[in-house]
């Protein structure tokens, strides 16, 4: 495995509301400063989440391979934690396909200033069960596969493009960006969960892979 590998979870952490609150902040009154704090709070806690993740398993498998539990069994059990959270992260998207609509309080974010925007970011990153458990997969494979803490860097930088779509739209499109945003966030209300299924079940096999190594 290489960072090349995680990328993909990257669409597992915008799909659904994150995607679709990008989209209403490139709508804002403020649309360059509400979506760039957005991008800062999200960007805050997916580096945190992944590299909190990275460490501890790479502090777990360091300890118990050292107290004499092999480094292969150690790598064994990392990977079948990583696959039970997978599995219940395929369970949670699936669970919440119904649920990735326009929520009522993304009404109010047309007048989001760069401050609210930003705890927007971070809040909606932390409080999405999809989102953590991404994060902490993502850490786990990269730490069990021994990847150096930069490589979960192109994990947090896809993230955060993905995120940046409806600016980048915006920007590129002026006027006829008001035809394109609403493209993407009803793409991202109805069809994002399939996605993230296909993502969640190409790592799956990646990992059991490893575990019948």
């Amino acid at each position: 495995m290489n960072f090349l590998t995680i990328l993909p979870m990257a669409v597992v952490m915008v799909a659904g509301t994150q995607l679709v609150a990008a989209v209403f902040l490139a709508s804002a009154d403020r649309p360059r400063a509400a979506s760039l704090g957005y991008l800062a709070g999200a960007g805050l806690v997916v580096s945190a989440g992944v590299t909190a993740s990275w460490l501890v398993t790479r502090a777990v498998k360091v300890n118990v391979g050292a107290g004499g539990g092999g480094r292969r069994a150690v790598e064994s059990r990392i990977d079948v934690v990583v696959l039970a959270l997978l599995v219940v992260l395929a369970v949670v998207v699936f669970l919440r396909r119904h649920t990735a609509g326009t929520p009522r309080w993304m009404g109010g974010l047309q007048r989001a200033g760069p401050g609210y925007a930003l705890r927007l970011g971070v809040l909606l990153f932390l409080a999405m069960p999809s989102d953590d458990l991404t994060m902490v997969t993502v850490g786990a494979s990269a730490a069990r596969h021994d990847l150096p803490w930069w490589h979960l860097l192109p994990f947090v930088l896809l993230t955060l493009a993905l995120l940046a779509l409806p600016l980048l739209a915006l920007l590129l499109l002026g006027y006829r960006a008001a035809t394109v945003l609403p493209r993407i966030r009803d793409w991202a209300r109805q069809h994002s969960w399939v996605v993230s299924e296909i993502v969640i079940g190409f790592f799956v096999l990646l990992t059991a892979a490893d575990l019948l190594r």
